[in-house]
């Protein structure tokens, strides 16, 4: 499964806020920006603090891809 946090990035510019400012708002790891940074899977704690700092909701932040997208990476 291939995940997309294209999302997230441009919610992110719109709402003016940056990944370091959101890490610490959010109190997620550097870990977890680094994952989400390379489109792996985070766990759904990180997603749902990304959500309540951004006042958005998951399928606002992160896209769940088509197997065959992963395949062709």
């Amino acid at each position: 499964m291939a995940y997309s946090y294209n999302k997230l990035w441009k919610l992110m510019i719109d709402k003016k806020i940056n990944k370091t400012t959101l890490r610490r708002e959010a109190g997620i790891t550097s870990n977890a920006m680094a994952k989400m940074g390379k489109d792996l899977p985070v766990s759904v704690e990180v997603l749902a603090k990304i959500c309540r700092v951004l006042d958005c909701t998951v399928d606002d932040i992160i896209e769940i891809l088509p197997d065959d997208v992963e395949e062709a990476k």
